[in-house]
């Protein structure tokens, strides 16, 4: 398995930015999230 793009600290930062009301789509833009 290949290692994750990012750590688990980029992750709960990029969920909660998607929880507190952004786009789901421009969160995974902003991000290279495909």
């Amino acid at each position: 398995m290949k290692p994750s793009r990012f750590t688990e600290e980029q992750i709960i930062g990029i969920l909660r930015e998607q929880e507190a009301g952004a786009k789901t789509a421009d969160v995974c833009r902003k991000h290279g999230i495909s």
